[in-house]
Protein backbone atom coordinates (compact mmCIF):
# COMPACT_ATOMS: atom_id res chain seq x y z
CA UNK A 1 0.00 0.00 0.00
CA UNK A 2 1.12 3.16 -0.78
CA UNK A 3 1.47 6.17 1.78
CA UNK A 4 -0.12 9.33 0.92
CA UNK A 5 2.41 11.73 1.10
CA UNK A 6 1.21 15.45 2.89
CA UNK A 7 1.14 18.36 -0.02
CA UNK A 8 4.34 20.56 0.27
CA UNK A 9 2.36 23.52 -1.21
CA UNK A 10 -0.83 24.63 1.14
CA UNK A 11 -1.43 27.30 -1.02
CA UNK A 12 -2.08 24.82 -4.18
CA UNK A 13 -4.26 22.41 -1.53
CA UNK A 14 -6.03 25.89 -0.92
CA UNK A 15 -7.11 26.52 -4.38
CA UNK A 16 -8.06 23.00 -5.44
CA UNK A 17 -10.40 22.86 -2.43
CA UNK A 18 -11.99 26.31 -2.98
CA UNK A 19 -12.51 25.56 -6.47
CA UNK A 20 -14.44 21.85 -6.00
CA UNK A 21 -16.68 24.08 -2.74
CA UNK A 22 -17.11 26.67 -5.69
CA UNK A 23 -18.19 24.29 -8.15
CA UNK A 24 -20.58 21.85 -5.86
CA UNK A 25 -21.76 24.77 -4.15
CA UNK A 26 -23.29 26.85 -7.62
CA UNK A 27 -24.60 23.17 -8.51
CA UNK A 28 -26.25 23.13 -5.16
CA UNK A 29 -28.28 26.39 -5.53
CA UNK A 30 -32.13 25.77 -6.07
CA UNK A 31 -31.92 28.74 -8.48
CA UNK A 32 -32.33 27.49 -12.38
CA UNK A 33 -30.03 28.76 -15.16
CA UNK A 34 -31.66 31.15 -17.45
CA UNK A 35 -32.31 28.56 -20.68
CA UNK A 36 -30.98 29.75 -23.97
CA UNK A 37 -33.47 31.47 -25.93
CA UNK A 38 -34.15 29.99 -29.17
CA UNK A 39 -33.72 32.16 -31.75
CA UNK A 40 -36.86 34.26 -33.34
CA UNK A 41 -38.39 32.44 -36.30
CA UNK A 42 -38.08 34.29 -39.30
CA UNK A 43 -41.34 34.56 -41.02
CA UNK A 44 -40.73 32.81 -45.00
CA UNK A 45 -41.25 35.00 -47.45
CA UNK A 46 -43.60 33.28 -49.97
CA UNK A 47 -42.80 32.53 -53.38
CA UNK A 48 -44.00 35.85 -55.28
CA UNK A 49 -45.91 34.74 -58.07
CA UNK A 50 -46.23 36.39 -61.47
CA UNK A 51 -49.35 38.73 -62.06
CA UNK A 52 -52.51 35.94 -63.55
CA UNK A 53 -54.10 38.89 -64.80
CA UNK A 54 -51.34 38.46 -67.72
CA UNK A 55 -53.16 35.22 -68.56
CA UNK A 56 -56.82 36.41 -68.47
CA UNK A 57 -58.70 37.08 -72.00
CA UNK A 58 -58.92 34.34 -75.19
CA UNK A 59 -56.09 32.41 -76.29
CA UNK A 60 -55.88 30.45 -79.03
CA UNK A 61 -54.43 26.81 -78.63
CA UNK A 62 -53.08 24.59 -81.73
CA UNK A 63 -52.55 20.68 -81.65
CA UNK A 64 -51.26 18.70 -84.55
CA UNK A 65 -53.03 21.16 -86.73
CA UNK A 66 -56.38 21.72 -84.67
CA UNK A 67 -57.04 25.29 -83.50
CA UNK A 68 -59.22 26.57 -81.12
CA UNK A 69 -59.99 29.19 -78.80
CA UNK A 70 -59.91 29.23 -74.99
CA UNK A 71 -61.51 32.04 -72.89
CA UNK A 72 -59.47 32.53 -69.52
CA UNK A 73 -60.67 34.98 -66.18
CA UNK A 74 -57.93 37.05 -64.71
CA UNK A 75 -56.53 34.20 -62.60
CA UNK A 76 -55.77 31.82 -65.46
CA UNK A 77 -58.86 29.71 -65.49
CA UNK A 78 -61.76 28.95 -67.88
CA UNK A 79 -63.11 26.63 -71.00
CA UNK A 80 -62.78 25.29 -74.04
CA UNK A 81 -65.54 23.87 -76.51
CA UNK A 82 -63.84 20.45 -76.77
CA UNK A 83 -65.41 17.90 -74.76
CA UNK A 84 -66.72 20.65 -71.93
CA UNK A 85 -63.39 21.66 -71.16
CA UNK A 86 -61.99 23.52 -68.41
CA UNK A 87 -59.08 24.79 -67.94
CA UNK A 88 -56.88 25.81 -64.53
CA UNK A 89 -53.88 27.51 -63.70
CA UNK A 90 -52.50 26.38 -60.83
CA UNK A 91 -49.08 28.33 -61.08
CA UNK A 92 -47.65 30.70 -63.13
CA UNK A 93 -43.65 32.15 -62.28
CA UNK A 94 -41.72 33.50 -64.73
CA UNK A 95 -43.16 32.86 -67.51
CA UNK A 96 -43.96 28.79 -66.51
CA UNK A 97 -47.50 28.68 -66.55
CA UNK A 98 -48.72 25.52 -65.05
CA UNK A 99 -52.39 23.91 -64.46
CA UNK A 100 -54.77 21.37 -65.14
CA UNK A 101 -57.63 20.16 -67.67
CA UNK A 102 -60.83 18.28 -67.32
CA UNK A 103 -62.98 17.03 -69.90
CA UNK A 104 -66.10 15.76 -68.52
CA UNK A 105 -67.48 14.58 -71.92
CA UNK A 106 -64.77 12.24 -72.79
CA UNK A 107 -64.13 11.88 -69.08
CA UNK A 108 -60.65 12.55 -68.86
CA UNK A 109 -58.02 15.21 -67.30
CA UNK A 110 -54.79 16.04 -66.66
CA UNK A 111 -51.82 18.86 -66.31
CA UNK A 112 -50.49 21.12 -69.02
CA UNK A 113 -47.46 23.42 -68.54
CA UNK A 114 -46.19 26.43 -70.85
CA UNK A 115 -43.53 28.76 -71.32
CA UNK A 116 -44.41 31.79 -72.46
CA UNK A 117 -42.09 34.17 -74.51
CA UNK A 118 -40.76 37.29 -72.97
CA UNK A 119 -44.11 39.50 -74.05
CA UNK A 120 -46.35 36.69 -72.92
CA UNK A 121 -48.17 36.63 -75.92
CA UNK A 122 -47.22 33.18 -76.89
CA UNK A 123 -46.60 30.11 -75.72
CA UNK A 124 -45.05 26.35 -76.25
CA UNK A 125 -46.74 23.95 -73.88
CA UNK A 126 -47.20 19.85 -73.11
CA UNK A 127 -49.94 17.85 -71.48
CA UNK A 128 -50.42 14.61 -69.70
CA UNK A 129 -53.24 12.86 -69.03
CA UNK A 130 -53.59 12.06 -65.32
CA UNK A 131 -56.74 10.16 -65.70
CA UNK A 132 -58.81 8.09 -68.27
CA UNK A 133 -62.17 6.96 -67.19
CA UNK A 134 -61.15 4.92 -64.08
CA UNK A 135 -57.64 4.31 -64.87
CA UNK A 136 -55.67 6.50 -62.63
CA UNK A 137 -52.18 5.75 -64.08
CA UNK A 138 -52.51 6.19 -68.29
CA UNK A 139 -49.89 5.00 -69.93
CA UNK A 140 -51.33 6.87 -73.28
CA UNK A 141 -49.10 9.79 -74.24
CA UNK A 142 -49.68 13.52 -74.25
CA UNK A 143 -48.60 15.53 -76.71
CA UNK A 144 -47.22 19.47 -77.29
CA UNK A 145 -49.16 22.62 -78.30
CA UNK A 146 -48.90 26.24 -78.77
CA UNK A 147 -50.61 29.34 -77.72
CA UNK A 148 -51.00 32.38 -79.03
CA UNK A 149 -52.80 35.48 -77.78
CA UNK A 150 -56.61 35.62 -79.55
CA UNK A 151 -59.38 38.18 -80.50
CA UNK A 152 -62.98 38.37 -80.54
CA UNK A 153 -62.70 37.15 -84.25
CA UNK A 154 -61.12 33.70 -83.63
CA UNK A 155 -64.39 33.39 -81.13
CA UNK A 156 -66.69 34.43 -83.66
CA UNK A 157 -64.84 31.20 -86.34
CA UNK A 158 -64.96 29.21 -83.77
CA UNK A 159 -68.39 29.23 -82.95
CA UNK A 160 -70.37 26.09 -83.37
CA UNK A 161 -67.12 24.61 -85.38
CA UNK A 162 -66.06 20.88 -83.99
CA UNK A 163 -62.21 21.38 -84.21
CA UNK A 164 -61.36 18.08 -84.20
CA UNK A 165 -63.51 17.28 -87.29
CA UNK A 166 -61.45 16.77 -90.61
Amino acid sequence: MRKMESVKNPGVLTCVILLIGASVTGCATDQALPRPQPAPRVAEEPVQQEDRSTLGGIWVYEESGVVFPLVLDEKGNGTYQWKDGLFLTTSYESGAWQGTWHQPENDREGTFEVILSSDRSRGEGRWWYTRIEADHAPEAQGGSFTMTRGTEEDLAVAEGLDPWAP
